[in-house]
């Protein structure tokens, strides 16, 4: 589990190609690797990635199959930036709100624009990923925790303040670029829960009802 809170930049240093899948050196930059081992996660730009092997200054994780298809790690090259955070602990800070670094799927940007000091982007999501997306509501792009600020369709708008542009690699995004996205982990749950089968239990299970008297639904 992560936050969407980005901890450092990497680099891509090597990636190998082993059939479909992928396998990943990455060079992490700042980031503190000093209480990472084996087996532990680190999200790459959104993708939660098990570490295969640590290094000095870095860390060596594979990509599936699966993954490759779902994401942008196909059309990545040596050198690419991305942005690193470690998976969280009882103690971490929840600065952004809960990411699994299980990508969703692949969404375009159309527009770039400025707003104060701030950068706006419009962005295109799947068609199939669109009734995840809601105003005000959470969304990973490339693994950096983001509030979207509008929805028109297909459509969505999000600000990203200087800090957050500065510290992340979305600084670089320009019209034409893609990005990953997760969207937000308690739609998916709770779209799970209304399509049912019902959860029995002595109230009947979840409903429409149950869920608009608990402040679900308007």
């Amino acid at each position: 589990m992560f936050t969407g809170i980005i901890e450092a930049l990497g680099t891509l240093r090597k990636i190998e190609r082993k059939g479909d899948d992928i396998r990943l050196t990455v060079a992490s930059g700042s980031l503190d690797l000093a209480d990472v081992k084996l087996g532990d996660s680190i999200a790459t730009n959104g993708v939660c990635l098990t570490v295969v092997q640590t290094l000095a200054d870095g860390y060596v994780a594979d990509v599936s199959a699966e993954t490759v298809a779902l994401t942008g790690f196909a059309h990545y090259q040596v050198g690419q930036q991305v942005n690193l955070e470690k998976a969280v602990t009882a103690t971490t800070r929840l600065g952004g709100h809960m990411v699994s670094g299980h990508v969703d799927g692949i969404a375009k940007v159309e527009q770039r624009l400025y707003r104060g000091q701030a950068i706006e982007f419009w962005l295109t999501a799947p068609t199939e990923l669109t009734k995840y997306i809601a105003h005000k509501g959470s969304i990973t792009i490339d693994g950096v925790s983001l509030t979207v600020n509008e929805v028109k369709g297909c459509l969505f708008r999000l600000t990203i303040v200087p800090h957050t542009a500065t510290e992340t690699t979305l600084l670089n995004l320009q019209a034409g670029d893609t990005v990953n996205i997760e969207v937000d982990l308690i739609a998916r749950y709770l779209e799970r829960l209304m399509q049912g089968p019902a959860v029995h239990t002595e109230s009947g299970g979840v409903t429409m009802e149950l869920l608009a008297k608990s402040g679900f639904m308007r």
